[in-house]
């Protein structure tokens, strides 16, 4: 029988059980009772991570020229329109999120293709289709990541490094936890997480118990 850890115990193991040489990430992965096909069901939102992913992610902004200014000024690393949509259509995706106002979302809209599968597309939902250019990369670079639920009724979610230390990796990880409490969808009856484990990139995963949540 797999041992169960509170959150506070099984973040300080998870640390101590990476085997990786380097400063690997350490992810959560929640089992839900929800079936993802039916449309309440399936889960997605963003959440900010009060300590960050230990990840400086890069930020694309595609917009008109008169928000090119606001993306800048809050740190975004490419901005542009129809010169970074011709250098995506070209196979160019190195980017961990991209944004992208309204009004240009048609020429977006030629590079779902490629966007989608690697869960780059912009979409309203994760706050990466909005007007306020200077929040959502500020947002990003502060910790704000987004997630969704796999077909198998799981969440995988980056929570930090394993050079955290163990009440920081608690502390997001239990914001996430948090947050998808909030969304538990009224149709789901009985326990709404089957299981919670923690693993390092590289080395064996500690469960949770749900109960000490």
């Amino acid at each position: 029988m797999t041992t169960l850890y509170s959150i506070h115990d099984a973040m300080k193991m998870v640390r101590e059980l990476s085997t990786a040489k380097f400063d690997g990430s350490v992810d959560l992965h929640v089992h839900l009772s929800v079936d993802p096909k039916k449309p309440d069901q399936g889960i997605r939102s963003t959440v900010v991570l009060p300590h960050g992913t230990g990840k400086n992610k890069t930020v694309l902004v595609l917009c008109t020229p008169d928000k090119e200014a606001e993306a800048k000024e809050a740190g975004a690393d490419y901005v542009g329109l129809d010169d970074l949509v011709q250098k995506i259509q070209g196979g160019w995706t190195d980017v961990d999120v991209i944004i992208a106002t309204p009004n240009v979302m048609a020429k977006v809209g030629r590079i779902g293709r490629i966007l989608g599968p690697r869960g780059l597309m912009p979409n309203p939902k994760t706050g990466t289709v909005t007007m306020d250019v200077g929040k959502a990369v500020n947002d990003v670079k502060g910790g704000k990541i987004a997630f969704r639920v796999d077909k198998f009724g799981i969440i995988h979610s980056p929570i930090g490094k394993v050079s955290f230390d163990g009440k920081k990796l608690a502390e997001n990880a239990m914001e996430l936890l948090t947050t998808l409490k909030k969304l538990k969808p009224s149709s789901v009856k009985g326990d709404y997480m089957k299981s919670i484990y923690v693993a390092p990139t590289m080395g064996p995963a500690v469960k949770i118990d749900t109960h000490s949540i």
